[in-house]
């Protein structure tokens, strides 16, 4: 475990796709009391990492898959180590060269597996690991330096690579062997000037003509030419890549002074985000999948949230006088910015990352260790929209997860980004009717701070170890005195800061505990000319803060305090001085007991004695309180024969004990050296200070640094690196040399007869068996660490803290291995929603419990009035996470109008399931739709779309992430607007032809006449587009005319060319055949693409379903996608089967019974073998989990297949509950 200082902070800082609500539920500070669960991890990385990245959630969860925390963490050593974080143990180890990991990535599509991760090892290679097993699975080397890489979010076997010269792209990329090719290599290129430098426009200049407006057209293209000079430094500058996870085929690349935006198809910008000359350069930016909209980081620790501009026409005025001024490019428009942050020298942003699940919550790591959690909220406001601002009004969608809401159905607008603001309206699109529309505004919120430590150096001290008496309330608290005087107090079981307190004026310069609760420090300013400084040492008091000078007034130029020990009671206190005699106090009532006199030794090391006569002075109180009370009831005969001598011993031990044991003053010893090395011993009683025995210097050793003293040994370190062993039953001593240097501390552990011992030297630590005279462990700078010691202190028996120069606190192991601790062992104040904690199975269960609870009325949020059969801790951690939930989640959960798909939806996204809440959004929104389509009686066979009439549902369209899985009138509309703006943005003959080619195909033939046209007379194809221009104008649907261009056509695709005998087809109206021919040469996204644009539903629905037929085929083993294909094409009967083929019983059972609630699925003799298969699957998986009701409610719906499950469930309990049956018939 470390807490750590910036040096050595993750530059790249992940959030986990888990518990959705764990997500938007991080924070120490406010936050409705959540705990962060991200960062203050309890796993150790010896050396500074460099990048942290969580596994994906996207695979179906189960018993043998279950919900895990997996984290890769690379460091510069070029180590990768991946982790199981709630066990705190490592699953595997990686290494491959030593240079540090440019960047990695877990592969996204996990049909296949869900354990594969990406590196870049420098300079030039990419490796692909198996991240379970840490086996190499392949490696390839790259002619360039790679700076990182971003896989393609609709197509796996896409993968862009930034290097040091330009763009290389990898279309072959697989998980089973490397790339073939060396990639298609692109230079970025600015023909006309370097984009860091064009200014944009302002606003309020007249529109730019001709020229101008033909140069900013032009912005980036990338070409396969290495470009001048002057744009090499454009691939220099850039700062990042990464495809658009909104839409297809897009990528931005990040400037210091804009972001780009690149439609991959003509390689083209499309899009600019610039900053003014005056405003704050970017650092990094994440593009969101929810919404086209950019999270981009300032340099000033600013984040800012810019959403991509409906492209709907504006008013037909403007349009008419200029039609391009309709589409011009992509706009992002700022809606919302965070507080910067001051930044200084050693003061500044690293990276931000945001929920990858409900992608409205930020998370900001600055260099000085502080981690800002910015949440994202929408405020309704009154629909005033300030016409100067230019902004288009932001609505917010008008369902609820998937659904429209209920009349008075309780809703979280927060939940996430796509239900924050609504879908960006495509040109031709309706808006949904105004009586609907509420316009929000959006703000961020910081709802979390963790602080990091400050600048070293520290000081280090652990409070008195646990012991059998204070088991009740001990808490493991390390007190850490830094450079600017405060004291930090840490819990070490949660990890979390227990308090901040500012304590002195200059450095602190060590601390001694003098109780569990409070603490002494002292700190010392910089000497003055003659060497004076100014001491201060105060005593704390933790529960309340309070703080006293503990000298009083004393302390102005002096000589510095050296070091200050408490005795083993902590009744007494040593200070000791530079170039003055020590000063003993008592320590409980805060009084000088002793200044020593001018001609007194100077002290180089001291130690308090272990041993003292407390424990004889009770034994001597008791049996005086007990003689006292029997000689008060004693006759005056029997009292005058009790000797005096007793009586006076009584008086005296009672006196001893001054009333009542409170300040019984125990002798205690103490022994100091001087700077010849003698040994000296002296008592302490009270306020009497006796000195003892002298020891003549050991001739072996140099000048003694430290002593350290338990039970009968006593331990002595020197400036040389000796260690002299003193047994002092046995009277032995024992020298050994270690040959390390000045030892600088010693200590032992704590516990009773532990006689383990740290020492600290200038280049290290080690720990040493006193009983058998050994070294147990070593640490040494250049050898297994990279970074000086400054502090060093026993938090447990067996473990050490270390306070290093890189700003780091580290716990280590005994064998000065990094320390680990298991999640679930972390002592957090506030409960944190993370299904992951509980076991694989109670996970399951909590899941199962929030998503369907039939056997009673009424929904509940309490596991124990269910019958549920497992241990009552298991039961209690269960009941721990629903606690932990937010009100207004428990609210929405309990809510009677939260329908089933709402209910699976919002369940997924509280568990940051990434599969099952893919998987939900498109059932939910074609059952709605084929059902509404039922519900007006248009006749839909299964396997089409319902047809663009019947599709004004409340909840609109599916959102254009999905790509493919969009209704086809929608997709079509998305794509002629894009092929609109590729023609605005062309700029040159080659992005002319591919714009002309797109319209062919999307049937817009006249546009695509102007284009080929527009070829001019020197270009070596003029002949072929004037001939081609003729040839669409003229095509008419006479049979000969028709069989003709079929027969070149395909002659033409049979001699490779694909592309131009697609196109042929496409003019004949022949798309469906085009579409096969595609698909035959293995062209499967280009033919969905396709089929959605150019063919009517029942054709579109063929290709489809062939495409998802090739999806399940073993080679390609995507079966989670042909899922997804076939719901959109409403084939919900085989939906059903593949579920519950692929053994995902929960979600097939889930699936069936809303296809029976919406009407899309009848219960008759066709569907009954699916339907009771399905429920009697999902009856047993919940039996396994110990839910007996519920088990026994899916049972009942089975049929005649859950029959005998039914008398399993109810044997030895007579028949089957009648309140079961009727449930079966209320259904």
């Amino acid at each position: 475990m470390s807490l750590q200082h910036p040096h050595h902070r993750p530059k790249d800082f992940p959030d986990h796709p888990g518990s959705g609500e764990a997500q938007s539920q991080c924070g120490q500070a406010g936050k409705r009391n959540r705990r962060c669960l991200w960062r203050r991890s309890n796993i150790n990385v010896t050396r500074g990492a460099i990048k942290v990245k969580w596994s994906r959630e996207n695979y179906h969860h189960s018993l043998s898959s279950p919900y895990s925390l997996r984290l890769a963490s690379a460091d510069s050593a070029g180590k990768i180590i991946v982790w199981d974080v709630v066990s705190g143990t490592a699953h595997c180890e990686i290494q491959e060269h030593s240079k540090p990991i440019q960047d990695m990535d877990w592969l996204w599509t996990q049909d296949a597996s869900r354990d594969l991760l990406l590196a870049i090892h420098p300079p030039n290679y990419i490796v692909l690991w198996n991240g379970d097993t840490g086996t190499k699975l392949w490696k390839k080397s790259y002619a360039e330096n790679i700076l990182s890489f971003s896989f393609d979010p609709f197509d796996p076997s896409n993968l862009a690579l930034l290097t040091s010269e330009g763009i290389v792209f990898i279309s072959d990329f697989s998980h089973s062997k490397p790339p073939g090719s060396g990639g298609k290599k692109v230079y970025i290129a600015s023909p006309h000037a370097s984009p860091a430098h064009t200014k944009p426009v302002p606003a309020a200049l007249p529109a730019p003509t001709g020229a101008k407006k033909a140069l900013n057209k032009v912005k980036v293209l990338i070409t396969n030419e290495k470009p001048t000079a002057e744009a090499v430094t454009l691939n220099a500058d850039c700062l990042q890549l990464s495809y658009l996870p909104s839409k297809r085929n897009h990528m931005l690349l990040l400037y210091p002074r804009e972001i780009l935006i690149l439609d991959l198809e003509v390689s083209q910008t499309v899009g600019v985000v610039a900053i003014e000359r005056s405003g704050v350069p970017f650092i990094q930016v994440i593009p969101c999948a929810q919404r086209d909209a950019l999270f981009c980081l300032h340099e000033n620790g600013c984040i800012t949230l810019r959403v991509c501009r409906s492209t709907t026409a504006p008013d037909e005025s403007v349009a008419a006088s200029d039609p391009e001024q309709s589409v011009q490019e992509l706009v992002y428009d700022l809606r919302s910015q965070c507080d910067a942050i001051r930044v200084t020298k050693t003061v500044r942003p690293y990276r931000m990352v945001i929920c990858p699940v409900n992608e409205n919550n930020a998370a900001l790591t600055v260099s000085d260790g502080r981690v800002m959690l910015w949440e994202l909220k929408a405020h309704v406001s009154k629909p005033t929209v300030n016409p100067s601002s230019g902004l288009s009004p932001l609505y917010a969608p008008v369902a609820f997860c998937g659904s429209p809401l209920g009349q008075n159905q309780k809703k979280i607008q927060d939940l996430s980004l796509n239900t924050m603001i609504g879908q960006s309206l495509v040109s031709g699109a309706d808006p949904p009717p105004p009586s609907l529309q509420q316009e929000v505004q959006l703000k961020f919120l910081l709802t979390g701070l963790l602080s990091g430590l400050p600048l070293p150096p520290f000081a280090l001290r652990m409070c008195p170890p646990l012991t059998t008496k204070n088991i009740n309330h001990y808490q493991p608290l390390l007190a850490v005195g830094t450079s600017n005087g405060s004291v930090l107090v840490y819990n070490l079981t949660s990890g979390l800061l227990h308090k901040d307190l500012s304590v002195h004026s200059c450095e602190v310069k060590g601390i001694e505990w003098v109780s569990l609760t409070s603490f002494l420090s002292f700190a010392t300013s910089t000497p003055n000319n003659a060497g004076l400084v100014r001491n201060e040492l105060q005593h704390v008091d933790l529960p309340t803060g309070r703080c006293f000078a503990f000298r009083g007034e004393q302390g102005n130029d002096e000589p510095a305090i050296e070091m200050m020990k408490v005795s083993h009671l902590k009744q007494y206190l040593v200070v000791v001085f530079r170039d003055k005699p020590l000063e003993l106090w008592d320590v409980r009532t805060g009084t000088l007991l002793r200044e020593m006199a001018k001609n007194f030794p100077t002290v180089t090391a001291l130690e308090w004695s272990p041993s003292h006569n407390l424990k004889s002075l009770k034994k001597k109180q008791l049996l005086a309180r007990e003689a006292m009370a029997r000689y008060t009831t004693l006759s005056d005969t029997e009292q005058s024969s009790v000797e005096s001598s007793v009586i006076s011993l009584l008086q005296d031990a009672e006196s001893k004990s001054e009333g009542g044991g409170q300040a019984i003053s125990a002798r205690e010893h103490f022994v100091f050296t001087d700077t010849d090395g003698q040994v000296y011993h002296i008592t302490v009683e009270g306020n009497t200070v006796k000195d003892g025995a002298r020891i003549p210097p050991d001739g072996s050793m140099g000048s003694i640094a430290c002593i350290a003293w338990k039970g009968d040994t006593l331990v002595l370190g020197d400036v040389d690196g000796n260690l002299n062993f003193w047994d002092l039953k046995a009277r032995l001593s024992r020298g050994i040399p270690t040959h390390r240097g000045w030892v600088k501390k010693i200590r032992f552990a704590p516990g009773k007869g532990n006689q383990k011992l740290l020492v600290m030297y200038t280049d290290g630590a080690e720990v040493w068996d006193t009983k058998e005279v050994n070294m147990v462990s070593s640490l040494r700078i250049g050898r297994n660490v990279n970074y000086r010691i400054l502090d060093i202190d026993w938090c447990t028996s067996d473990k050490v803290v270390l306070a290093s120069e890189d700003g780091c606190i580290r716990v280590l192991e005994m064998a000065m291995k990094s320390a680990s601790y298991r999640m679930d062992e972390q002592d957090l104040t506030d409960p944190v929603w993370c299904p992951y904690l509980l076991l694989p199975r109670a996970a399951l269960t909590l899941k199962a419990f929030l998503l369907l609870q039939p056997w009673s009325g009424t929904f509940t949020m309490d596991i124990t009035q269910v019958d549920y059969t497992e241990k009552h801790e298991i039961k209690g951690l269960i009941q721990e996470q629903l606690n932990s939930m937010s009100n207004d989640m428990k609210s929405v959960l309990l809510d009677p109008e939260l329908n089933l798909l709402q209910r699976c939806l919002l369940v997924s996204r509280l568990f940051g399931d990434e599969s099952d809440l893919q998987f939900w959004t498109v059932a939910a929104h074609y059952l709605q739709s084929f059902a509404q389509a039922r519900h007006l009686s248009v006749p839909v066979p299964e396997g089409q779309t319902p047809a663009e009439g019947t599709q004004a549902t409340p909840q609109g369209h599916l959102d254009i992430y999905h790509d493919t899985l969009c209704e086809s009138f929608y997709f079509q509309r998305f794509q002629l607007e894009r092929v609109h703006l590729q023609e605005v943005k062309r700029s040159s003959y080659e992005h002319t032809k591919k714009c002309a080619d797109q319209l062919l195909l999307l049937g817009q033939t006249d546009r695509a006449v102007q284009l080929l046209l527009e070829t001019s007379a020197d270009n070596p194809s003029y002949y072929c587009d004037s001939l081609k221009a003729c040839l669409v104008t003229t095509i008419t649907s006479s049979g000969p005319s028709q069989s003709t261009i079929k027969l070149v056509a395909t002659n033409m695709i049979a001699n490779g060319k694909l592309a131009e005998g697609v196109q042929l087809l496409c003019l004949i109206d022949k798309a469906a055949d085009a579409c096969r021919y595609l698909q035959t040469y293995g062209e499967w996204n280009r033919a969905a693409w396709l089929a959605k644009v150019r063919l009517n539903p029942a054709e579109s629905s063929d290709v489809l379903k062939r495409w998802a037929e090739h999806l399940c085929s073993p080679q390609v083993n995507q079966k989670s996608k042909a899922i997804l294909v076939l719901l959109s094409l409403g084939c919900f009967h085989k939906v059903g089967e593949m579920l519950q083929s692929m053994r995902y019983f929960d979600r097939a059972a889930l699936f069936i019974e809303a296809c029976l609630k919406y009407g899309v699925m009848e219960a008759n003799d066709s569907t009954n073998k699916l339907i009771g298969a399905a429920f009697v699957d999902y009856a047993r998986l919940l039996r396994t989990l110990g839910l007996r009701e519920s088990a026994a409610f899916w049972a009942s719906r089975a049929g005649g297949a859950g029959e005998q499950l039914l008398e399993e469930l109810f044997q030895g309990e007579g028949a089957v509950p009648e309140e079961t049956e009727g449930l079966e018939n209320t259904e």
